[in-house]
């Protein structure tokens, strides 16, 4: 029979037990606090990650291929715009865009690859802040009332806007412009960006868009957007007018008026580009357009790692 050890006994060895675990469980606390960073006082918050684009040139403006090559940015003429409710816009294979907002044109293309331009160097999410003459300058418009309300209109415009593009792996869905408004003090627009169409920027997406070439095309939609479409193009293919038509979003019923406007633009384009040192010709044959350009440096580099891929594979 076992013997039964006194009440004093079982609660001595229970606060022992106690006092044990207590122990553990400081030893514990002290090695995890001792795994975390040193904290001090007058230890600085961490920095938040900048997301910036990528640096190009001046001279140039940056724009999606995505949104080159669809009616996005629409070749259109002046008047009352459609509102549209995501609708998939006209695009070529492998790009899908979804819009909500009032429908944009090459004006409106303008503005956006300027506001792109100045968060460039300032960091995607971050304030911004430029002038409404700076802007205008910018887009070489002078500086007058009627301007500026065009001004306010097109940012806001794009400041409603919803878009959802996919291209591929990459993808955004968003506003064109985050945040845009007027300082009361400074008068100066305040704006920003959405980090997320960083994703937009990622090699091989985007166009360097040479800017002296677009400005001489200004007042011309047509002819700026086709400077657009076959800059984002490496080695341009054959392709008929009326798919020409489809893309860019033009607001003609009638594709005889199409085929009289495109002719006019398509030798606007080639006089601008020659007159810039960049070559570029075009014929039509059987109403499909045929046309020949010089790549850009980065497109010559794309053109020679595909041709080496292509012989890799044979």
């Amino acid at each position: 029979m076992p013997v039964k050890q006194p009440s004093t006994s079982v609660d001595l060895l229970a606060k022992m037990k106690a006092i044990e675990a207590r122990a553990l469980q400081r030893s514990q606390q002290r090695r995890e606090q001792a795994a975390l960073p040193l904290q001090t006082a007058e230890s600085p918050p961490p920095v938040a990650k900048v997301v910036k684009l990528p640096l190009w040139p001046e001279a140039v403006r940056a724009v999606p291929n995505g949104f080159l090559r669809s009616a996005l940015f629409g070749a259109i003429r002046r008047g009352a715009r459609r509102y549209m409710k995501r609708e998939q816009i006209a695009t070529l294979e492998g790009v899908e865009i979804y819009y909500t907002g009032e429908r944009l044109d090459q004006g409106d293309l303008d503005v956006w690859e300027m506001i792109l331009h100045i968060a460039r160097l300032q960091g995607l999410g971050n304030e911004c802040r430029v002038t409404a003459y700076q802007l205008l300058k910018a887009l070489g418009k002078t500086d007058t009332g009627k301007n500026r309300e065009i001004l306010d209109i097109r940012l806001s415009r794009m400041k409603a806007t919803g878009v959802d593009v996919h291209i591929g792996r990459y993808g955004y869905e968003g506003s064109l412009i985050d945040e845009v408004y007027r300082d009361k003090e400074t008068r100066e627009y305040v704006f920003r960006a959405n980090p997320k169409l960083r994703s937009m920027f990622e090699p091989d997406q985007f166009t360097h868009i040479d800017w002296s070439v677009r400005r001489e095309l200004d007042g011309q939609p047509l002819a700026q957007w086709l400077h657009g479409f076959y800059a984002s193009h490496a080695k341009p293919y054959p392709i008929s007018v009326g798919k020409l038509r489809q893309l860019c979003g033009s607001d003609y019923e009638r594709l005889d008026n199409f085929r009289r406007d495109i002719r006019k633009a398509l030798d606007s384009l080639e006089k601008a580009s020659m007159k810039y040192g960049q070559a570029f010709t075009y014929k039509i044959c059987n109403d499909v357009i045929y046309t020949d350009k010089e790549p850009t440096k980065s497109q010559r580099k794309h053109l020679e790692t595909k041709m080496r891929k292509n012989n890799k594979n044979r």
